[in-house]
């Protein structure tokens, strides 16, 4: 691509495999730091490598790079309260040369009162589609709601009686619900739903991701992931 072409898409989608995990954003997030990396890559500086989809790709933690790229969103750093891998993390900001996330990782300062916790909530859609109809179909989707919050999987299954039907083991602190060839459609309307309910109980969006998969040669499966978050107070036993 010309170096010309890359002002004129920089408002466009731009979708990035990081290591598996596709993750779509804009052109101007990703120069949000011209002096980093990314800033320099997608300048048309660097060469860039695609993947058999398109997607540009990048071989390092696609995991991690979820907080990167919120990063990069919002110039604000935003880890769970239980996250680990700071030292990984630190070592991702330094490949992509972003100085004001190194910094923020340097600095040691809590997130959080030492009284406040966060709680979260995964929400995963897990679909899998044939691959060789025309139009695709959908063999099967899965709903899951995973999270420690137990009042929140009680709120789900009171709450959500239309779709008991679809409504599978709760054990694991998880709630899922399973649809089929013909009813695949209703799996959007619960997931909007749901997504509606979570927020109204305190809930935010932390991030979103994509990843596709192919487990057999007849079919692809794609999952979607939310996670969502809440601080809250820790209770004395």
């Amino acid at each position: 691509m010309e170096n010309g072409d890359w002002g004129h898409r920089m408002t466009n989608p731009v979708t990035l495999n990081v290591g598996g995990h596709v993750y779509t954003t804009s052109l101007s997030t990703l120069q949000r730091y011209p002096d980093s990396m990314l800033g320099a890559m997608f300048r048309g500086d660097f060469p860039t490598t695609r993947d058999a989809q398109g997607n540009y790709f990048i071989d390092r933690d696609g995991t991690l790079f979820r907080y990167v790229l919120n990063f990069l969103r919002t110039s604000e750093l935003t880890l769970p309260v239980d996250f680990t891998e700071t030292d990984l993390l630190r070592k991702e900001a330094d490949f992509y040369q972003i100085e004001p996330l190194i910094h923020c990782l340097n600095d040691t300062k809590p997130l959080y009162p030492l009284d406040i916790f966060e709680q979260v909530v995964e929400l995963s859609s897990t679909r899998k589609l044939s691959k060789y109809s025309n139009p695709v179909a959908v063999i099967i989707t899965q709903l899951t709601i995973t999270t420690k919050v137990h009042a929140l999987l009680e709120g789900i299954c009171k709450n959500f009686t239309k779709w008991n039907k679809h409504m599978m083991d709760t054990r694991d602190f998880q709630v899922s619900f399973t649809f089929g060839p013909c009813d695949y459609h209703q799996e959007v309307s619960l997931r909007v739903h749901l997504m509606d309910y979570i927020m109204k109980q305190g809930f935010t969006i932390r991030n979103t991701r994509v990843h596709h998969m192919s487990e057999r040669a007849n079919e692809n499966t794609v999952e979607h992931h939310w996670t969502f978050c809440r601080p809250a107070r820790k209770v004395e036993d």
